[in-house]
């Protein structure tokens, strides 16, 4: 390893053109300016500078030297400077619902990065029991997720939603597209429908949001949605039971620190995050039958 030192001094005696201009501007001997040469020398094996009684010249090799030179001291300036900004660093494991990824997590995200440019992200989208569930292995450090109950940042109201024009045949079992197990609103939909004995069949399982809504979109049936990620497009539909409402919860494991108390603090602040309120939707319903 070459020391940034003995560079400092190479270049700035080829940049004053002698090494007494040199010693000058450095503010050092001009014996300790010959001395980093001659050691910087040593340690590349070749000669950088010609000398005789009235000038030095760089050599070949000291040309090339110059631009390495140059580009070692730029990266080391840049580590420095990155590394002594202020506020936390580290990584956070995050791991989020899909929904709330697509509807609200950009603004939250950017924000965070504006606030801790010295902090990662490692992202994990799955379902919300998945994530709980790594959570309590140690797989993450803080996951924002579904749950049927609890305190959380915001509690919502499930509504059923559908394409406009959806066309469902009164009498026959309702067409239902839903994530696969073990989903939250897919629990709570097939819940509200056995209790008030309502018959269904599921028309499309998908593990994402996109093939949710695509199959929403193209009329395959009705989809369960907390109203405040409800997808672009999509209305309500009437005539269905109930059901209910679900939390968004913010978990981590232990007490918050450094960098995950700063993202769990970030989301907590956000628009979005209300404690306990409900929002609902404006789009008119779609009546069912």
């Amino acid at each position: 390893m070459i020391d940034p030192v003995l560079l400092r001094t190479f270049l700035a005696v080829a940049e004053a053109g002698g090494f007494s201009e040199a010693a000058r501007r450095l503010d050092l001997g001009q014996s300790t300016v010959s001395q980093h040469v001659r050691r910087l020398e040593t340690a590349v094996g070749c000669v950088l500078f010609e000398r005789d009684t009235h000038s030095v010249r760089l050599t070949g090799d000291g040309e090339t030297m110059t631009g390495f030179a140059r580009g070692i001291l730029d990266q080391q300036d840049r580590a420095l400077r990155y590394f002594s900004r202020p506020g936390p660093r580290g990584r956070v494991r995050f791991g989020v619902c899909e929904d709330f990824l697509l509807g609200h997590a950009a603004d939250v995200l950017g924000r965070f990065r504006g606030a801790h440019p010295g902090i990662d992200l490692e992202l994990s989208v799955e379902l919300s029991a998945v994530l709980h569930s790594r959570l309590a292995d140690g797989d993450l450090d803080l996951v924002l997720a579904k749950r049927d109950s609890g305190q959380g940042v915001r509690r919502d109201p499930l509504v059923w939603v559908g394409s406009p024009g959806l066309d469902l045949i009164p009498g026959e079992p309702v067409p239902l597209v839903l994530y696969p197990e073990p989903s939250v609103t897919r629990a709570r939909a097939l819940n509200a429908l056995r209790r008030n004995g309502v018959q269904w069949r599921i028309g499309c399982v998908s593990e994402r949001l996109n093939g949710l809504r695509a199959a929403l979109e193209a009329r395959l049936g009705i989809g369960l949605f907390a109203a405040s990620v409800v997808p672009d497009g999509l209305v309500p539909v009437a005539g269905l039971p109930d059901p209910g409402s679900v939390t968004f919860v913010l978990s981590h494991r232990g007490s918050a620190r450094g960098s995950t108390a700063a993202l769990a603090d970030t989301i907590l602040s956000a628009r979005w995050s209300r404690p306990d309120r409900l929002v609902t939707l404006a789009q008119p319903p779609l009546p069912l039958g």
